[in-house]
């Protein structure tokens, strides 16, 4: 079997995978690396940027290592590589967990238990569920599901059919050390500078095919296109820009605006400015939409992986010829 129809049909398991049985309750892969991680920073930590880079290299560098590993002790068996490939596309992405706790925010929100509702939020994200009602927190969740459908699971399929399962991980890895240490606080202003920046470009390109597939699957591609076009750029993170204007045009919807982070207050530029509020009901279209653009995903990355595989034993016979001649 060839190396792109194993990363095809092993993906493929991964995602019906985490379909049928979403995350494990207990030692989840994804917190055994976040363990780890938060050991090293406990060896390593001080405020300085050298010491975070250290940091995010020996973090990425030990997912990508031990995926090298255990991707060449399988490679001579196709069955057990396909095996692999489904286990760690299962282990990396997070669709159906995103999908749960933006579904559980939204029957809390249908039944008019806003406290519920701000319980259940932080499960998504870090916004303060305090300052919010409830329009406030299901255009939070929206949001969220658009964000995380691009760093929980198209960002690592891309990566995955790029480079198999080291991609998967060491893309994995990279957003897991943004979300620990990437942010702006005052421990890890400086010490996670590295992971931050190494997480922006990791993330740009599956951030901008999530785009693309949000407006090929949404009800509206044409306002997807517009939005994306017109909004993106007005957002302070590179990667999120592209993905939350495109699936506000898709639904429909205006995203952005003021939110708060822990007491932090940002007033964020609108995007697609056009669209109505978010309601409750946008929030399962927005989970409908990420799984379709999740399977787009798939397609795309196992059609790409062909591709080049095409392309690589096609340029030896031209030189070849050329060679001949």
């Amino acid at each position: 079997m060839r190396a792109d129809r194993e990363f095809a049909y092993g993906a493929a398991a991964g995602l019906l995978g985490d379909l049928l049985l979403g995350d494990p309750r207990r030692g989840h892969p994804v917190a055994v690396f976040g363990r780890a991680a938060a050991a090293v920073e406990r060896v390593l930590w001080q405020d300085d940027r050298g010491r975070g880079a250290l940091h995010t290299a020996v973090c990425v560098g030990g997912a990508v290592a031990l995926g090298s590993l255990a991707a060449r002790l399988v490679r001579s068996s196709p069955a057990a590589s396909v095996a692999l490939t489904g286990a760690a596309t299962w282990a990396v992405v997070g669709g159906t967990s995103l999908a749960r706790e933006a579904r559980a925010v939204g029957r809390a929100l249908e039944s008019g238990d806003l406290e519920a509702a701000r319980a259940r939020l932080p499960h998504l994200c870090g916004r303060d569920p305090q300052a919010l009602d409830a329009d406030g927190i299901a255009r939070a969740v929206v949001e969220s599901v658009a964000e995380n459908t691009s760093d929980a699971v198209v960002g690592a399929l891309l990566w995955g059919a790029v480079a198999g399962v080291p991609g998967l991980l060491g893309f994995r890895a990279v957003n897991t050390l943004d979300a620990m240490v990437g942010h702006k606080s005052p421990r890890h202003l400086r010490y996670g500078w590295a992971s931050a920046r190494l997480d922006d470009v990791a993330g740009w390109p599956g951030a901008r095919l999530t785009a693309v597939l949000a407006a090929a699957a949404g009800p509206d591609p044409r306002g997807a296109v517009l939005a994306w076009r017109a909004d993106a750029a007005k957002h302070p993170s590179p990667n999120a820009g592209p993905v939350e204007a495109s699936f506000a045009g898709a639904l429909g919807v205006r995203l952005g605006g003021t939110l708060s982070y822990a007491g932090r207050v940002e007033h964020r530029p609108v995007l697609n400015g056009g669209g109505r509020a978010v309601t409750v009901a946008d929030i399962d279209r927005a989970v409908r939409l990420s799984r379709r653009v999740g399977w787009l995903a798939l397609g795309a990355g196992a059609a790409a992986r062909i591709g080049v595989r095409a392309v690589a034993r096609a340029v030896p016979r031209v030189r070849g010829k050329g060679r001949t001649a």
